[in-house]
């Protein structure tokens, strides 16, 4: 069961905007991810639970900050309840999408695994429902991902294949990459792997 610590900034200018202590574990019927997020200052800053189902679809996410909360799954496409604390402004929304994205890492993983693209084959188009902290406001992104290649690398534990993804945003043309041995990511804009406290996990 992976255990550590993600640090994460704003991938334009570096701009440090705290951290996550996560652990995950792979079993029979799937994947979780569970972290607490801390603001650069130290004070809690919210929480990220994801349970993926053995084909990546996510079964339950479940996403928090101070001011806000938000309870998904995949169900006609993806189904989500967004509410303050107190559960007085709870708002439904539903989305012809495949799965969520947002600001953690567990998203990056989850969406690799949903999509699991061959070496070299033409990049997959994937349709998202994206969370953003602080307010977690729904947004629908399409993005294309594609593996560009995966390496073997020596380690104490054993050789560790880490994938690397190309993962293109069709609405603003940005692209990026993104860096993932098993069920963790070592490297993508915004996101450094700060400490880990034992191998990632690998999927079946």
């Amino acid at each position: 069961m992976p255990r550590g610590r993600y640090s994460l900034h704003d991938p334009h200018d570096r701009t440090p905007l705290g951290e996550e202590h996560f652990q995950c574990a792979t079993g029979p019927s799937g994947w979780r991810y569970v972290s607490q997020l801390t603001a650069p200052s130290g004070d809690r800053a919210g929480s990220v639970d994801l349970t993926l189902d053995g084909l990546g679809r996510p079964l339950r996410l479940e996403l928090t900050t101070p001011h806000w909360q938000v309870r998904g799954a995949a169900l006609d496409g993806v189904t989500w309840v967004r509410a303050d604390p107190a559960g007085e402004q709870a708002q439904e929304g539903n989305a012809p999408a495949h799965a969520f994205t947002g600001a953690s890492p567990a998203f990056l993983v989850a969406t690799a695994r949903l999509l699991r693209p061959a070496p070299g084959a033409p990049a997959t188009r994937v349709r998202l429902v994206a969370f953003a902290p602080p307010v977690l406001a729904p947004r629908t992104l399409d993005q294309a991902w594609a593996l560009v290649d995966s390496e073997a690398h020596a380690t104490d534990s054993g050789p560790l294949t880490v994938d690397h993804y190309r993962v293109d945003d069709l609405e603003t043309g940005e692209r990026h990459s993104v860096h993932i041995a098993g069920d963790v990511v070592l490297a993508a804009p915004g996101i450094e792997l700060e400490d880990l406290e034992s191998p990632p996990s690998t999927f079946d």
